[in-house]
C-alpha cells in the first residue's frame, strides 16, 4: 500500500498536466539579486530562491516536473540567464521533481549527503509509484553538515538541520542579504508536513524553527517552502503553535489515550480555522503528532 505523502504527491502530479494553462510563477524579490519565485494559479510544488548576478544563476529547488518550461520561463525573465546551480532542500518530489531537467541544461545539483542515498536507494515517485532515479536526478555535489556559496557579491550558507521536515533538510542563510530560505522546516500559516518516514521528527522540526529564528532580526525577508514570503514574527507564530500542539497531545499520550482517543478529543481545534489546509488537517497533524510521541513511532 502506498504511503500518504506519495499517494498525494501521486494525485499532484496526476493533475499537474490539466493545471500548466493555469500556473504561474509570482516574483518577489527578497534582496536585489535574491527572488523568491512563488506558483500561483494551482500547486507548482514548493516557493523557489532564485539568486542571480555577475557570477551566474542559483536556483533554490526547482519544483514539480510538469512545469519546467513555465519555471524556465520565469527564470530567464528574472535572471536572464541560465542556471548554474541547484540547491535542493530536502527530498520531496515537488521540490526536486526538475533535478533531471535542469542537470541536463548544464546546472550542477547540491544537496546534503541524505538526499542523494534516498535517491540511490529508494528512486523518485511518479504518476504510477516509484521509479529509479536516472543520472540527472541524482545531486552531483553533496554535503554533510553544509557548504557555503561566495557568489554575486553574497555569502550564502546552507545548512543542515537534522531531523526536522526530513532527515537531509537545508537552509539556505544570506546573512549580508537577510534572507533565509527554510524549505519545507517553515510552511507559512499553515500545519506543516513531518515526514517521520523520511527521518523528521517533531522535536526536530521545532528546533529547526529555534535555529532560523536565531538568525532571523526583525527585518529579515524569509522564503517558506509554501505559503506567502514571511518575516521573524510570522516564523514564530509558527514555532509557539507548533510547540503548544506538541505539549497537548503528548499530554493525552503520556494519560494512556490511544490515537483514535485523542483525534476525538481534537485537542488542535482552536487551531482548525487558522492553519489547516487540504493536505494536512488538522486530523493528520494531530495523528502525526501522536504517531511521533510514541516510541518506536
Amino acid at each position: 500500500m502506498k504511503k500518504p505523502a506519495l499517494l498525494a504527491l501521486a494525485l499532484f502530479m496526476s493533475v499537474a498536466s490539466a493545471q500548466q494553462e493555469k500556473i504561474s510563477y509570482k516574483a518577489t524579490e527578497m534582496a536585489p539579486g535574491i527572488v523568491m519565485l512563488e506558483g500561483v494559479g494551482g500547486f507548482a510544488g514548493g516557493n523557489l530562491g532564485l539568486w542571480s548576478g555577475e557570477d551566474g544563476v542559483v536556483l533554490i529547488d526547482d519544483g514539480m516536473q510538469p512545469y519546467l518550461k513555465i519555471m524556465l520561463e520565469a527564470i530567464e525573465a528574472h535572471a536572464g540567464a541560465p542556471v548554474n546551480f541547484v540547491i535542493n532542500t530536502h527530498v520531496h518530489g515537488d521540490h526536486i521533481g526538475n533535478n533531471a531537467g535542469m542537470s541536463m541544461q548544464g546546472a550542477t545539483i547540491i544537496a546534503h549527503d541524505n538526499i542523494r542515498e534516498r535517491l540511490v536507494r529508494d528512486g523518485v515517485t511518479g504518476a504510477n509509484g516509484k521509479e529509479p532515479a536516472s543520472k540527472h536526478m541524482l545531486p552531483e555535489i553533496t554535503f554533510s553538515d553544509g557548504v557555503t556559496l561566495h557568489l554575486n557579491g553574497h555569502r550564502a550558507e546552507v545548512i543542515h538541520v537534522m531531523q526536522a521536515h526530513t532527515d537531509g533538510d537545508a537552509i539556505i542563510f544570506f546573512a549580508d542579504a537577510d534572507v533565509i530560505h527554510c524549505g519545507d522546516v517553515f510552511f507559512n500559516g499553515l500545519f506543516p508536513y513531518i515526514d517521520l518516514d523520511s527521518g523528521g521528527s517533531v522535536d526536530g522540526y521545532i528546533a529547526a524553527l529555534d535555529k532560523i529564528l536565531a538568525m532571523a532580526g526583525s527585518k529579515t525577508r524569509i522564503i517558506p517552502g509554501h505559503g506567502p514570503a514571511a518575516a521573524k514574527a510570522d516564523l514564530e507564530s509558527a514555532r509557539d503553535m507548533m510547540m503548544t500542539a506538541r505539549d497537548r497531545v503528548r499530554a493525552l499520550v503520556a494519560e494512556g489515550k490511544n490515537e483514535d482517543d485523542i483525534v476525538g478529543m481534537n485537542p488542535l481545534a482552536d487551531f482548525d480555522a487558522d492553519w489547516s489546509w487540504g493536505f494536512i488537517t488538522t486530523e493528520r497533524m494531530t495523528r502525526t503528532l501522536v504517531r511521533d510521541a510514541r516510541p518506536g513511532n
